[in-house]
């Protein structure tokens, strides 16, 4: 088996398009990004988390998004690094708020 590429960089400035639920476009830059490796054996593949930190172009607000890239298995995609299709945004008021309640719930690791 091939070793898997490297991890793809997102920290690039590049202005990156994001389709909103009413149809229309918004755009934003990563501005910083933490990746951890999640093995899937039962699926023969391999993941990468990516906890991004982004910015709108249209909003000063920081957001945070959660998702991943899979190792493609498909014909097209065999072999490079593919971004999942769906993704978690979310302020970092109510992420914060969320890891606070599962520190005082005590969930292990956060």
């Amino acid at each position: 088996m091939k070793p898997a590429p490297p991890p793809p960089n997102n920290i690039d400035g590049r202005r990156r398009p994001l389709n909103t639920i009413d149809g229309g476009r918004r755009y934003f830059t990563v501005v910083d990004e933490i990746v951890r490796e999640q093995p899937v054996p039962e699926k023969g593949t391999q993941k990468l988390i990516y906890f991004q930190k982004i910015q709108f172009e249209d909003d000063p607000a920081i957001q945070y998004r959660l998702g991943y890239y899979m190792l493609g298995l498909k014909a097209g995609a065999r072999g490079r690094w593919v971004w999942g299709q769906y993704s978690l945004l979310i302020p970092s008021e109510h992420l914060g708020s969320i890891l606070r309640e599962a520190r005082a719930r005590g969930w292990e690791g956060i």
